[in-house]
């Protein structure tokens, strides 16, 4: 499923998320293909991608503080970035 998260430290993300079994303490959510929002702008560009080049992502959930629906515009951006 594809949901806007926003992050602990503010970030916003858009991306395919996955919930996964893992033990406490242990990343239970696995993103792929995340976008980092810049909401002033309204433009997404990969996360991390000045780091690495891993489109997967294992995150803790405690990390997230709210995980929502994107705009239908927002959404149809994101898909046309991760044909």
């Amino acid at each position: 499923m594809k949901k806007l998260l926003v992050l602990v430290n503010n970030q916003i993300l858009i991306s395919e998320i996955e919930e996964v079994g893992a033990d406490i303490g242990e990343p239970d959510c696995k993103l792929i293909n995340p976008y980092l929002l810049n909401v002033d702008e309204e433009t997404l560009s990969p996360w991390l991608v000045s780091v690495t080049m891993q489109n997967t992502f294992m995150i803790q959930s405690d990390k997230i503080i709210t995980i929502t629906d994107p705009k239908p515009t927002l959404l149809e951006k994101y898909e046309t970035l991760t044909k």
